[in-house]
């Protein structure tokens, strides 16, 4: 194996004829020069210096190397160069990949943050709901991944074990019903006081829990209308045509007109975490990015 300071080596002797000359260069003793060339030379399996008289010249061998050497050492530079940049957070980049609600709220804060103190980071931005999120992470196709876990869910903590979880906030879910609904002016809501309403469900894993939910409460709802877009979902609640369950984070993405935000009892909460892999967890641009999710959580 060649070494990049064998190489350094050989091309200070290349350019001063002499080891002690190559050794002032460098700054160190010429028979610490004649060590490296040696190594060097066992290294590659063949000669690269030859003695002729007072004279140090190179063989063919040691004419290649050198050639070869100015780029390979441009490049090692380049290279440190960039790395001790990415280190400094001077440069960098982020792929994120969040639900919606977490993609409207906590991410513009963060992002912003983020380049505020680190202008040479680049974050890129992918929407897309857990699990899906956390295969992405899992698969390399993502530096961080934003999910959230219902409280007393089927899926249990090992399903993150692997990884590693930032909690940033817990969630509580809370109920959408027209303005002029009986229970508008409510403080709080039942959710077995909705069994008889028609029902706006949200995402696959949302409508997944309002059922079990409802399940627990002794009724299974009537789903009129199912949608992934929240503004979609408080659109048909405020024209009257059913009732909804939202995270509040879903209710702060969107102006909620035509519709009253009621408290659920018992209440039901999500756990919003951010995700990524141990390794990545050491990047600096990767912990930076970790770090202004979780200060802009704090609401």
């Amino acid at each position: 194996m060649i070494e990049a300071r064998h190489l350094r080596v050989l091309r200070a002797v290349a350019a001063t004829g002499s080891f002690s000359a190559a050794g002032r260069e460098l700054g160190c003793t010429q028979p610490a020069v004649s060590q490296q060339m040696k190594a060097l030379e066992a290294s590659v399996g063949t000669p690269l210096l030859v003695r002729t008289g007072r004279e140090m010249r190179l063989t063919e061998a040691g004419e290649a190397l050198v050639r070869h050497a100015a780029g390979i050492l441009a490049g090692l530079t380049a290279a440190e160069e960039e790395v001790a940049a990415i280190a400094g957070l001077r440069a960098g980049r982020v792929r994120l990949v969040s639900f919606p609600s977490g993609s409207s709220t906590l991410v513009p804060a963060a992002l912003a943050a983020l380049r505020a103190a680190h202008p040479g980071t680049r974050v890129s931005l992918e929407e897309a709901e857990p699990p899906q999120s956390v295969e992405k992470l899992r698969a390399g196709d993502c530096d961080i991944a934003l999910a959230f876990r219902y409280e007393g869910a089927e899926a249990g903590v090992e399903e993150w074990d692997d990884l590693v979880v930032r909690p940033l906030l817990t969630d509580r879910l809370v109920g959408l019903v027209p303005e002029g609904h009986r229970l508008a002016r409510a403080e709080s809501v039942a959710i077995g006081e909705l069994a008889g309403e028609p029902w706006i469900a949200g995402c696959p894993r949302c409508r997944g829990q309002l059922v079990q939910v409802c399940a627990s409460a002794g009724f299974t709802p009537r789903i009129d209308f199912a949608t992934d877009d929240y503004p979609a979902v408080v659109g048909l609640v405020g024209a009257g045509l059913g009732v909804a369950v939202l995270p509040q984070l879903a209710v702060e993405s969107v102006r909620p007109r035509g519709v009253r935000p009621v408290a659920l009892e018992p209440a039901v909460r999500r756990e919003i975490v951010a995700l990524t892999l141990p390794d990545l967890a050491q990047v600096p641009a990767v912990a930076a990015t970790l770090g202004e999710l979780a200060r802009a959580a704090v609401r």
